[in-house]
């Protein structure tokens, strides 16, 4: 239990939080200038996408406009069921497709199941955003969200631009990637972000994080299942 205080107390104390959060918002603002500084790479490999509309060159994702946002999302060739936290942060997206469209963004979820799997999976989430399968390609190795099972029984696999323990692995990691075409049509790859660094699109840790309990978890989102098994027992939840 908080302490209890009287209104003036409160205020004095809110206040002077108010202050940090102020800086903070700042330091992300520098940090959003940096990561729009950061230099470029031109994506010379040819990936090609199996979609709802026929297979798709990375360039073709784009559907006409100049930016391209990727989430690499878990669901991997063998696996009956996306990732929960991929799936909580996927209920976020559809929102967000009309404002990103209009301004020139186009938002494309990515994942190495085949397509006829993520169909389903999709159908069975209700979702609308736009989700293709790289099982033909080597996209997902390429930007480092997948890894065999030769990669696991290693010591190590490269995550999050560091080596991290294999055992601490998985065959699917989540990210997100940006991607700009110029008006020549070549493709560069601008940023990556990965592990945690994705949960700003997770409105509802957003919401949360002001709520008098905050995340309430005991462990990072133990506390989230798919939206449609909340009613069910918890071993029904299906973790992976």
């Amino acid at each position: 239990m908080n302490e209890i205080v009287s209104r003036e107390e409160w205020l004095e104390a809110r206040r002077a939080l108010l202050a940090k959060e102020k800086e903070a918002t700042h330091m992300r603002d520098r940090l959003n200038a940096e990561r729009l500084g950061l230099p470029w790479v031109k994506v010379d490999k040819d990936y090609v996408f199996d979609t709802p509309a026929g297979k798709k060159s990375l360039s073709e994702l784009f559907d006409g406009r100049s930016q391209l946002m990727i989430y690499h999302f878990m669901l991997g060739p063998e696996w009956q069921a996306g990732c929960v936290g991929c799936s909580f942060l996927a209920d976020h997206l559809d929102g967000s497709l009309p404002h990103l469209n209009h301004h020139d963004v186009t938002l494309v979820a990515v994942s190495r199941a085949p397509l006829e799997k993520i169909e389903a999976y999709r159908k069975r989430m209700a979702w609308k955003f736009p989700w293709v399968s790289s099982f033909a390609n080597n996209f997902n190795f390429d930007y480092h969200v997948s890894f065999t099972k030769d990669d696991l029984a290693g010591k190590s696999i490269f995550y999050n631009f560091e080596a991290i323990d294999a055992a601490e692995g998985n065959d699917e990691l989540p990210g997100l990637s940006a991607f700009y075409k110029n008006e020549a049509g070549n493709v560069f790859h601008t940023y990556s972000s990965y592990a945690r660094g994705g949960e700003e699109l997770i409105g509802t840790l957003m919401i949360l994080d002001f709520a008098p309990k905050g995340r309430n978890e005991d462990s990072t989102m133990n506390f989230v299942r798919r939206h449609d098994e909340y009613d069910a027992p918890r071993d029904a939840a299906g973790h992976h």
